[in-house]
């Protein structure tokens, strides 16, 4: 088939799936009855800002959604991040292990503490870190002294590693947690894109030992932002806290702070509209799988590769993703959709070649930047005629 009949068959494809959209987004939020419902509780309490009943009952109900003892509510994932790193007493100048395949932010949280990022590749059926080549890393690079890890070239203790589930696809992550707790590196997972994926029956975000989410716009569930830490430690939980609410402690003669802290915390209107998305998030789960399996079987026998979710696993499929054999074919079908008015959308740029961490360590993440220069996010909406 000619390469302008495909893209004709796939903009046919996707018109098909959106009736009666006449300009189709990536992705778009769905807010009803439901959420003005609870908007309109928020506003009639009072509680607008971070204190409210509403951010308490997200957070119960969000960890009982994921399986996770404590859900700590934030403005958004970046926060969230920062705030876990914060927790694990990382220091200026530790290293934190990521992937370049991922959204700015996982690295930004990192360098808001003054520590840097390591990036190592990911593997190709994922998209996420790969076990592997985090191994090989660690084997080559790092040793274990007096309990911790650290860098032999510079002597730098490696604090963290942060794996991001890419597009709701989980990594391979209980191996991935087996090598952190064989070289003493705390686990953070970065679910920002995952709520509602699943990895050997065991939610994403539920493997480290803390996970972090995201309810921007463009997410699964959202509040127009919003974040969330999940953890079992009771302690990391209560500092979690203390540290989103600027670790502000209890005075009766005044305000009074007992370190430095961050105002991060979820505000309760933003918390009523998380509480009426979730209610909603296994019917959003269906339509996204049914539309994800309608791709997988479109693009069947074609050049293009469909991003099918990996073994083992359960994706929420955040983002439909496929592949071309090349970045030509790649940027003619995002300039072809774009005249349909049909938003689609090429990877990240990998972070290794962003002016601020191109001097990063990484290990040359030969597939990463494969990947990026061939992959495409398709429409992925949930959409009710």
């Amino acid at each position: 088939m000619e390469k302008c009949d495909l893209f004709g068959d796939i903009v046919r494809f996707i018109k098909q799936q959106y009736l009666g959209k006449d300009a189709i987004a990536l992705h778009e939020p769905i807010l009803g009855e439901l959420e003005k419902h609870y908007l309109c509780e928020a506003i009639d309490s009072g509680y607008v800002s971070s204190i409210g009943p509403f951010v308490e009952q997200f957070e119960q109900n969000f960890s009982k959604i994921v399986g996770s003892k404590h859900a700590i509510s934030t403005v958004n994932g970046t926060s969230a991040l920062h705030l876990a790193l914060k927790c694990i007493d990382t220091q200026p100048d530790d290293f934190v292990i990521t992937q370049a395949l991922t959204f700015v932010a996982t690295a930004n949280a990192v360098t808001y503490c003054h520590a840097e990022p390591i990036f190592i590749d990911v593997d190709k059926d994922t998209l996420g870190l790969c076990p592997v080549a985090l191994l090989n890393f660690l084997e080559s690079n790092c040793s274990i002294e007096t309990g911790v890890c650290l860098h032999k070239a510079s002597q730098r203790v490696v604090r963290a590693c942060i794996p991001m589930h890419s597009f709701g696809h989980p990594v391979k992550i209980d191996a991935i947690k087996t090598i952190c707790d064989n070289w003493n590196i705390s686990l953070i997972e970065d679910a920002a894109e995952s709520l509602g994926s699943f990895y050997k029956n065991k939610a994403t975000g539920t493997y480290g030992k803390m996970g972090i989410f995201s309810f921007n716009g463009n997410k699964i569930v959202t509040s127009g932002g919003g974040g969330c830490v999940v953890t079992d430690d009771p302690a990391l939980a209560k500092r979690l806290k203390h540290l989103s609410t600027t670790a502000k402690t209890n005075n009766i003669r005044g305000l009074h702070h007992d370190e430095i802290g961050y105002n991060y915390r979820l505000p309760n209107i933003n918390a009523a509209l998380l509480m009426a998305q979730l209610e909603q998030l296994d019917s959003f789960i269906d339509f996204k799988r049914k539309l994800a399996f309608n791709y997988q079987n479109f693009f069947k026998g074609t050049s293009i590769r469909f991003h099918s979710e990996p073994e083992n696993s359960r994706s929420n499929y955040w983002l439909n993703t496929i592949s071309f054999e090349n970045t030509n074919s790649r940027d003619s079908f995002l300039d072809y959709t774009a005249k349909y008015n049909i938003i689609t959308r090429a990877s990240w740029v990998p972070l290794i070649e962003l002016s601020m961490y191109k001097n990063s360590i990484h290990d040359g993440c030969v597939n990463t930047l494969e990947l990026a220069s061939k992959l495409v996010n398709l429409p992925s909406g949930v959409h009710r005629s």
